[in-house]
């Protein structure tokens, strides 16, 4: 940490709150001060004397303890919006020599987007040693998908003696990709449903069908035996059966979005994650389309390349050659077999264009 760092870390700016205890505080120590000058007494300059060098001792302690903290957020790999994802959050104390005390952490409201503090709860640390750094488990919550940049939170000290809440105010710059909410709604569940219902349905075979017998081999399980064939032929036998294929889920996502449609279009990034991750969780495989993108979990990517894709995807802006786009998602050699599902402004032209007998998403 080299000096200047350290240097705004201890110039980081304070906001004041005088408590309670404070008020009754500044009560006395001025009803004390009017006492001493009204009747001369030296008594009652000492005691003024006294708590005014108190509350001088207060602030500048105070703001010693502040000065010179760290924070790093310690994230998971993979975060989806609205869902609590458990984090660590490490204060380090910068200062060699001087402890911090009575610490309180909180999350703040960004001032310039308006956007709510990742952290709604509250944590304690009553002592910081010098040098040191110490941890504690939060849950965080990211209200939206894309890409975050940066977190403001609080630290906060009443110490030593509470007469005054100071609270500096740090901003935390650590980008996160935050994957959309993976939410399920009455509406994505009954698509899924009868989306995952006709993909597997194109499966050949389911496992248990019959393929053949065949001789024993010592990679085989020994309740595969088909004891009636080994007694007739005087050798182990065994019952091969047929192997599943994997069912095929396509979305395709049209990125033509007009103005004042960029709700539906969040819906429609939200049904299209949670499409995708419920179809792979149900061993299906996934075909992801958009303008400019296309992948197929989990043959070339695995679903967070998906999620990663849908956390930044913004729309185009315009509905112009809609017969054309809804031509190229349907192009021969890409169709393949199982449910095909399109999240688009004008799922008419998709289906025109050759999406006939698949489930159009629709999400408003």
């Amino acid at each position: 940490m080299n000096f200047e760092r350290l240097r705004a870390l201890i110039d980081r700016r304070v906001r004041y709150r005088i408590t309670g205890a404070g008020v009754i505080f500044m009560l006395t120590l001025a009803l004390t001060g009017a006492a001493a000058f009204a009747f001369a007494n030296n008594l009652l300059f000492v005691v003024f004397s006294a708590m005014l060098a108190m509350l001088l001792v207060s602030g500048f302690l105070s703001h010693l303890v502040l000065s010179g903290l760290e924070i790093e957020l310690l994230m998971p790999e993979h975060v989806c919006a609205r869902a609590e994802s458990p984090a660590r959050i490490r204060i380090r104390n910068l200062k060699r020599l001087t402890p911090s005390f009575s610490i309180e952490l909180t999350g703040r409201r960004s001032g310039v987007t308006g956007m709510p503090s990742i952290f709604a709860g509250t944590v304690y640390f009553p002592l910081i040693p010098g040098g040191a750094a110490v941890e504690a488990a939060i849950d965080v919550t990211f209200p939206r998908r894309g890409r975050h940049r940066e977190s403001l939170f609080a630290l906060t000290t009443r110490f030593p003696f509470g007469f005054i809440r100071k609270t500096a105010t740090v901003m935390l710059r650590r980008e996160t990709i935050v994957y959309p909410a993976l939410d399920a709604t009455p509406q994505m569940e009954s698509l899924f449903e009868e989306a995952g219902d006709g993909a597997e349905a194109q499966r050949q075979g389911a496992g248990l069908d019959f393929y053949r017998i065949r001789p024993y081999e010592s990679s085989d399980s020994a309740r595969l035996v088909d004891w009636k064939s080994t007694a007739h032929t005087g050798e182990l036998q065994v019952r091969e059966f047929s192997r599943n294929e994997r069912g095929t889920l396509e979305i395709y996502l049209d990125r033509r979005v007009p103005r004042g449609r960029e709700d539906w279009f969040e819906a429609a990034v939200e049904g299209c994650a949670f499409l995708a991750w419920n179809a792979v969780e149900r061993d299906l495989e996934v075909r992801l389309r958009s303008q400019g993108f296309a992948t197929t979990v989990p043959a070339a990517d695995d679903i967070y390349a998906v999620l990663k894709y849908l956390a930044l995807v913004q729309p185009v802006g315009a509905l112009g050659g809609a017969a054309e786009e809804a031509g190229e998602a349907a192009a021969p050699g890409d169709a393949g077999s199982g449910s095909r599902i399109v999240f688009s402004i004008q799922p008419e032209a998709f289906e025109d264009a050759g999406w006939i007998g698949a489930v159009v998403g629709k999400t408003g």
